[in-house]
């Protein structure tokens, strides 16, 4: 009888083991998701002026500052992480787009408030790429704690679930950038 109550005992304290375990991750990743959010939100409360800054120079490029106005807009509303990302992949594109039109304009490019705002939305942007990198590798150790044994056991009779990773998801994100210095 004894032997049979250290074993319950032992399978039970091991089962709680796990279930801190995964508790811990699922509120790092949270956690996580957090930090990218507070990037995300500099980010937005910074697009404004921007759009406003280049308005001025180039106002009849409507086309490509309604597209970062209205990416910016999908993307404060987006709800969920996976919505999120997509929204912000949107973004990313639009303010490319804004970057590249920049290129038209050199007295754009000289003024002294654009440059502050895109050094500043650079430092973002390199913020926002260390917090979705931490977050993907929290997201990593949980799913990887929710697909093994015995700790998916645990998951799955609990209700601890997987967590979506933040990728890019159009395929001009990922692609390699082509330089060209023929003209």
């Amino acid at each position: 009888m004894t032997i049979l109550f250290i074993c319950i005992a032992a399978v039970a304290a091991f089962a709680i083991v796990l279930y801190n375990r995964l508790v811990r991750l699922r509120n790092a990743s949270d956690n996580a998701w957090s930090d990218i959010d507070v990037q995300l939100k500099r980010r937005h409360n910074l697009i404004p002026n921007l759009v406003e800054t280049v308005k001025g120079y180039a106002s009849h490029e409507k086309e490509t500052l309604t597209e970062v106005i209205e990416a910016r807009g999908a993307a404060t509303a987006a709800h969920g992480h996976a919505e999120q990302a997509g929204a912000e992949g949107a973004l990313t594109s639009a303010l490319g787009r804004l970057f590249a039109l920049s290129e038209s304009y050199p007295q754009l490019r000289a003024n002294q408030n654009f440059l502050s705002l895109q050094g500043e939305l650079s430092t973002i942007e390199d913020a926002i790429q260390n917090a979705r990198r931490y977050y993907n590798a929290v997201v990593r150790d949980l799913n990887t704690a929710c697909d093994t044994f015995p700790s998916n056991i645990v998951a799955s009779s609990l209700g601890i679930g997987k967590e979506v990773y933040f990728e890019l998801d159009s395929l001009e994100e990922r692609s390699v950038p082509k330089v060209d210095f023929s003209s």
